[in-house]
C-alpha cells in the first residue's frame, strides 16, 4: 500500500511538473529571443495567459469536418501526457516505465502526428492539406534520425527502457562526454528543432503560406481545441528537452522518493531545461527560416550525425 502511494505521488508530481513547466519553457524562449533582438518582449508567463484566453473562447467547427476533427486535439494531448509519464524528469526509474520503452514513445509521437495531419486534412482547407503534406514529408526523415540518436544511448545502456538508460548513464559520468554521445546529442538537438517546428525549419510565430507547416494544420481550430493543440505542441518541446537533458546529462536526478531528493531533482530538471531553452532561443535568433527544399538537407545532417554516433560507438566501445 505504501509503495503504491509512493508511486502515485511521484507520477502525480512528474505530470504536474510537466503541465506547469510547459508554457514557462515557451515563455523563456520568447523572452530570450526578445532580449537578444533588443526588445522588451512579453512576460515569460504570457503563454499561460494565451492558453487561458483560448479556453474561454468559442469553438468553431468547419461544416466540412467529421468526427476526426473533433477528437484530434484530445488524441494529440493525451499522447503527449502519456509520453510525459514514460520520460524520466526528476526521478528514475519512472513509476510507469513498464508500460513502454523508447520505441513506444516514438510510436506515440507518430500517432499524434498522424491524427494531427488527419485533422488538418479533415477541415477541407487548402492550408490544412499543405501543412499535412509537409509534416509527413519531414517526418519521413526526422523519425529515422531520432531512432538512431536514442539507440546510441540504448546500446550503451544495453536496454531501450529510458529509465534503465538514465540510471546506467548516471552511474558512469564519463559516458556524458563520450564522442558517440556528443554526436548523438547534436543529432537529437536538430531533430528537436524540426519536430517542434522551431526556426530554421518552421516558424511558430507566423502564418505565411509559403513557410508554415505546423500552423497550417491547426489553422481551422479555435477555442479549447486550439488551446489543447497549443499545449500539446509546447509539451512536445519540453519532452524533447527532457530527453536531451536526462539522456545525455542525467545529473541531479532523484534516486529515491525522499522529499529532499525530489526537491533536488525538480531544481536540477528546471535548471537543465532552462539552459536548453536558452540555447534553442540562441539558435532561432542566429538563423533565418530555411527554404522548404533546403529543410531535408538539415535533417540529413541530423541523420548522418546519429548514424556516425552509432558507428563510432561500435568501433571504440564504451
Amino acid at each position: 500500500m505504501i509503495e503504491f502511494a509512493s508511486t502515485f505521488i511521484v507520477s502525480a508530481i512528474q505530470i504536474l511538473l510537466m503541465l506547469l513547466a510547459t508554457p514557462l519553457v515557451c515563455g523563456i524562449i520568447r523572452k530570450t529571443k526578445a532580449r537578444l533582438q533588443n526588445r522588451r518582449g512579453a512576460t515569460i508567463f504570457q503563454p499561460y495567459l494565451d492558453l487561458s484566453k483560448l479556453m474561454r473562447k468559442e469553438v468553431i467547427i468547419p461544416s466540412t469536418s467529421s468526427w476526426i476533427f473533433r477528437i484530434t486535439p484530445y488524441v494529440v494531448l493525451a499522447s503527449m501526457l502519456l509520453i510525459a509519464l514514460l520520460v524520466p524528469t526528476i526521478f528514475a526509474p519512472v513509476p510507469f516505465h513498464w508500460m513502454g520503452d523508447i520505441i513506444t514513445i516514438i510510436y506515440l509521437f507518430a500517432a499524434a502526428r498522424f491524427f494531427l495531419a488527419l485533422g488538418g486534412l479533415d477541415a477541407g482547407s487548402a492550408f490544412g492539406g499543405l501543412g499535412s503534406s509537409r509534416e509527413m514529408s519531414i517526418a519521413s526523415i526526422v523519425e529515422p534520425a531520432m531512432m538512431l540518436a536514442v539507440f546510441t544511448t540504448a546500446v550503451t545502456a544495453g536496454s531501450t527502457d529510458l529509465s534503465i538508460i538514465v540510471n546506467r548513464l548516471s552511474t558512469t559520468q564519463a559516458s556524458i562526454i563520450h564522442p558517440s554521445h556528443v554526436l548523438a546529442f547534436a543529432g537529437l538537438f536538430i531533430v528537436t528543432i524540426a519536430e517542434t517546428g522551431r526556426l530554421p525549419v518552421d516558424n511558430p510565430g507566423t502564418h505565411l503560406e509559403l513557410t508554415m507547416i505546423h500552423e497550417a494544420m491547426i489553422l481551422e481550430y479555435s477555442g479549447r481545441y486550439l488551446a489543447f493543440l497549443e499545449l500539446a505542441s509546447q509539451m512536445k518541446l519540453l519532452i524533447f528537452l527532457s530527453l536531451l537533458a536526462n539522456m545525455f546529462a542525467p545529473v541531479g536526478m532523484a534516486i529515491d522518493t525522499a522529499p529532499l531528493s525530489l526537491i533536488v531533482g525538480v531544481a536540477a530538471f528546471i535548471l537543465k531545461v532552462a539552459i536548453l531553452a536558452i540555447v534553442v532561443a540562441l539558435v532561432e535568433t542566429a538563423n533565418a527560416k530555411l527554404r522548404l527544399f533546403r529543410v531535408p538537407e538539415l535533417l540529413m545532417v541530423a541523420f548522418v550525425l546519429s548514424l556516425l554516433a552509432l558507428i563510432l560507438y561500435s568501433i571504440i566501445g564504451s
